[in-house]
């Protein structure tokens, strides 16, 4: 299976998405010789190109793109080479109006934006097959051609008809009959059972709250069609280039995705990564990301896009202050990626997104922006040949299923303000703090590599799943489990007794009695200072619990709100950041898990991938950090010896 080492052969690929068809023909030149000057040395082509190169049903224009691809390679820019099949062109709508997508309301979503497209029209898949076959066997040989992006952003839904009978089929194919899914839907509730396989729907709107059972189903079920449109262009690219790596670019934490599955079926795993500048966790987001995709990946990943100032999407869009992008592209690099690009190469001046940055912006050459795209272009090619392919080890995993975020973030449930994704976010953001590297994994993956697994909240658990975690304890592992997780199985059903009978014997419990969800702002607490957030529980230990710490006034009080049963923790609420920092930095203690670099900086984010020391400084001061030995910072080519000084959004890569 080609993979992404073919393409970088000791390089980071550097560059993004380049739309040259939205300007005049003779700043084509013009942009490639910039790019060669900013070390860029890989482009994206064609990813929003179908009404380009298919203006009218069955026409073919290529000229335009044959000259982008010489250009290219002539001036040493490999390129990938996108489908366009995320954007049809107006005639598609007009002319077949079953490829357009149906909200939950009814209504169709028409032409004039993008991602306008039905997963499950077959009429869509028919045209998207037949441009992707003749942009395949035309371009199959071309020497700039380095690997295959599918699609953009996969992320429609379709509640249409045709939709509909596609769903049909897909709960046929899971269930095998009717008596099976009424069963798995629990359709005797409100009189919901089905006697014909007509009667079955897509979750379109109802008069008060919809199946959370049919919903979970329904957003397995988008997922799967995705991916089959995904496949269905790979494989053609595939049977015309072989050897050549496939890929398509995931948004970060987005739920309609089980991502999980997706890396599955690409030879190469990709991610758009767009933190907030503004936001004091961005760089943790960042991170989360980045050890989510390494981790799908199983090895280095591809930084699909970023921004290199601001995007246009937010309420209040602001620029990344100088040195950020930097600092955030070179943490890419030091959590896996063997790739970073942008969108795009040179900023719009008309269309959606005019004010969304580019590596050119409408400031031009001269401008902030574009500066510090040239040094991050001098940098990644310093690094590139120590680090390209390197591994990122981590003894801590985070675990995470889309079907457990699916299942929870549901109306009807004791709280709205449980946020799967936030939950995941606080977790990763504690273990960031205590400098302590994660991998993410699924909850039925082998754990056994790792010396603490943390599950911040997996509200549906599996049967397999559960014997996973009760077996990686037995094993020897240490457990950290939040709130809210083992409480329902697959089919959404709650487990008897409000959570899985196998994970109330690994922590010490005999019953849970209630769950005590609190109102925004509102806290409780508990043992040694700790102060919990969002949710607690009335629990009943059943007396095998080694250590509690309990609740303090209020309801609960006296009952345990932390229970320690040997290896394994659980923990009913979610402690503050500050508390949640200094659990885990305990339990990870007590596991053998050490930080990279002890007595680090607050600001200061540690990562080892290979034999180097990446040290990134998310803070504006100046800050020292003491580094055992002496060192060459690949940035600079400096020696350090015993302690390194990182100004305002400053970087080290150092070697031994």
């Amino acid at each position: 299976m080609p993979r992404l080492d073919d393409v970088t052969r000791g390089r980071i690929l550097y560059g993004g998405d380049w739309n040259p068809e939205q300007w005049p023909e003779e700043t084509w030149e013009e942009d490639v010789r910039l790019m060669r000057e900013a070390g860029v040395n890989s482009v994206t082509l064609g990813v929003f190109s179908w009404s380009r190169i298919e203006p009218r049903p069955g026409e073919r224009d290529f000229g335009w793109l044959d000259r982008l691809m010489d250009l290219a390679h002539g001036n040493g820019i490999g390129v990938v080479l996108a489908t366009p099949t995320a954007s049809p062109p107006p005639w598609t709508g007009r002319l077949h109006p079953d490829t357009l997508p149906v909200d939950a309301d009814g209504h169709t979503e028409l032409w004039g934006g993008r991602q306008h497209f039905s997963h499950s029209s077959a009429t869509y898949r028919r045209l998207a097959a037949a441009i992707t076959e003749d942009l395949a066997a035309r371009y199959a040989a071309h020497p700039a051609l380095t690997l295959w992006h599918i699609n953009n952003e996969y992320c429609t839904y379709d509640h249409g008809d045709e939709a509909a009978a596609r769903f049909r089929t897909w709960l046929r194919h899971r269930y095998g009959s009717l008596e099976a899914l009424n069963t798995a839907w629990g359709t005797a509730f409100w009189s919901q059972t089905y006697g014909d396989w007509e009667e079955v729907l897509p979750p379109r709107r109802t008069h008060y709250l919809k199946n959370p059972a049919q919903v979970l189903d329904f957003r397995r079920f988008t997922s799967d069609m995705l991916l089959e449109c995904f496949t269905a262009e790979r494989d053609i690219v595939r049977r015309h280039t072989p050897h050549l790596p496939v890929t398509t670019n995931v948004m970060p934490l987005w739920s309609g995705q089980d991502a999980w599955r997706w890396a599955e079926e690409e030879d190469v795993v990709s991610v758009d990564l767009y933190p907030d500048p503004d936001d004091p966790s961005g760089a943790q987001h960042g991170a989360l990301v980045q050890d989510m995709t390494r981790s799908q990946a199983r090895g280095p990943w591809m930084l699909m896009e970023q921004a290199a100032g601001a995007v246009n999407w937010r309420p209040v869009n602001r620029p990344k202050p100088r040195g950020l992008n930097r600092l955030w592209s070179l943490q890419a690099v030091a959590r896996g990626a063997d790739a970073v690009c942008y969108f795009q190469w040179r900023q719009s001046r008309q269309g959606a997104e005019k004010y969304h940055s580019g590596m050119l912006g409408h400031a031009g050459p001269e401008g902030r922006a574009h500066q510090e795209i040239r040094r991050l272009g001098a940098d990644l090619a310093r690094i590139a040949p120590h680090v390209v392919g390197r591994a990122v080890t981590a003894e801590v995993a985070v675990l995470h299923d889309w079907h457990a975020w699916w299942a929870s973030d549901q109306e009807g449930h004791p709280s709205r303000e449980a946020g799967h994704a936030e939950i995941l976010g606080a977790w990763h953001r504690a273990l960031w703090r205590a400098h302590l590297t994660t991998d993410v994994a699924h909850p039925e993956h082998d754990l056994t590599g790792y010396r603490m697994v943390v599950v911040p909240r997996l509200h549906l658990l599996t049967d397999p799943a559960a014997d996973n975690l009760v077996a990686y304890v037995r094993g020897g592992g240490t457990l950290v489990c939040g709130f809210g997780t083992g409480v329902v199985d697959e089919d959404d059903r709650v487990r008897p007794g409000g959570m899985d009978e196998r994970l109330r014997a690994l922590f010490g419990i005999r019953t849970l009695h209630e769950w005590w969800p609190l109102e925004p702002g509102a806290t409780v607490e508990a043992d040694g200072g700790l102060r919990g957030t969002l949710w607690s529980e009335e629990l009943e230990s059943d007396g095998t619990a080694d250590e509690t710490l309990a609740y303090r006034g209020g309801e609960l009080d006296g009952l345990p709100a932390v229970l320690r049963k040997g290896r394994a923790w659980y923990v009913s609420t979610l402690p503050g950041p500050d508390a949640l920092r200094d659990l885990l930095t305990r339990v990870a203690d007590g596991a053998g898990v050490r930080p990279v670099l002890e007595g680090l900086p607050d600001a200061v984010e540690a990562v080892r991938r290979g034999g180097l020391l990446f040290l990134l400084h998310h803070g504006r001061g100046e800050v020292a950090v003491d580094v055992p030995g002496t060192h060459r910072d690949l940035l600079t080519g400096a020696t350090v010896t015993g302690r390194v000084t990182l100004g305002r959004y400053g970087a080290a890569v150092l070697a031994p």
